[in-house]
């Protein structure tokens, strides 16, 4: 797929992918949607990258849907994608934003600049969120008549909780980096200049640890977070947990332990 709304690169063992559309402060349209799911199954399919890292080109990370390019054309009876109306959340029919990122090698999102609406939801189930000191953001959907999407009813209560998700949701206020750690919806905030250095830090820790576990515990944070079968929680669990007995991570694990050295995964 030729890019047009995104940059994809590699710095192995990091994956990045630049948002690129600064004339507009990267505001999303149906196609980076479908450019950012090509670019994380092209990083998931390369063995020498371990973590998948989300920016934006310019001042912004993302400023939201781009109201002439979504809204306007669906208020004029045109669709803005490839059959928006039958899909998910104003995505093109056939993708599926939560399961392409849950089921994704680890993803963190460096959010540089103003990032709202979809700017928002998009990141809220990735792995962890970092954000610049510039960073703003915002749940802004009732201030454009709309209500929010991609699960993000979801992920932002998982994250934040039910009281400041409903103060976010229902207010369409914005906040600043250093509120969204305090209110756990970011994992870091840093200043500007160290945005990517601590994006690409995490990546290359988590990087370290092999590809088929990581992926295996996303799925189990995925389906158990909200699981209130105790058996059925734990069964997933010992599922994978067989599974893992019989690869050859699990088995160089071990060794290295014994061997005290590094593990070497990749």
């Amino acid at each position: 797929m030729t890019y047009s709304t995104i940059r994809y690169t590699t710095q192995a063992p990091i994956a990045l992918i630049t948002l690129n559309r600064p004339e507009r402060l990267n505001a999303w349209t149906p196609t980076m949607s479908q450019e950012m799911a090509d670019a994380i199954d092209q990083a998931n399919k390369d063995r020498g990258i371990g973590a998948i890292v989300v920016t934006g080109e310019g001042r912004g990370f993302c400023a939201g849907a781009d109201i002439e390019h979504t809204f306007k054309s669906r208020l004029d009876g045109r669709d803005p994608g490839a059959n928006t109306a039958g899909g998910m959340g104003g995505l093109s029919s056939g993708l599926d934003w939560i399961s392409v990122v849950r089921s994704s090698k680890p993803l963190i999102a460096a959010v540089n600049g103003p990032a709202v609406g979809i700017g928002v939801t998009m990141i809220l189930p990735f792995d962890i969120i970092v954000v610049s000191e510039a960073a703003k953001l915002g749940l802004v959907f009732v201030k454009m008549g709309i209500v929010p999407e991609l699960a993000s009813s979801h992920f932002l209560v998982s994250r934040i909780g039910f009281a400041k998700a409903s103060d976010l949701m229902l207010s369409g206020r914005l906040i600043d980096g250093r509120e969204a750690v305090e209110m756990g919806l970011a994992n870091h905030v840093t200043s500007p200049e160290a945005l990517l250095p601590k994006a690409f830090e995490i990546g290359k820790a988590i990087s370290a640890n092999p590809d088929p576990m990581l992926r295996m515990t996303k799925d189990l944070l995925t389906k158990n977070a909200c699981e209130q079968d105790m058996t059925l929680a734990q069964k997933r669990e010992t599922d994978y947990l067989r599974a893992c007995w019989a690869l050859p991570e699990h088995k160089e694990a071990v060794e290295a332990f014994l061997d005290k050295r590094p593990a070497r995964f990749r």
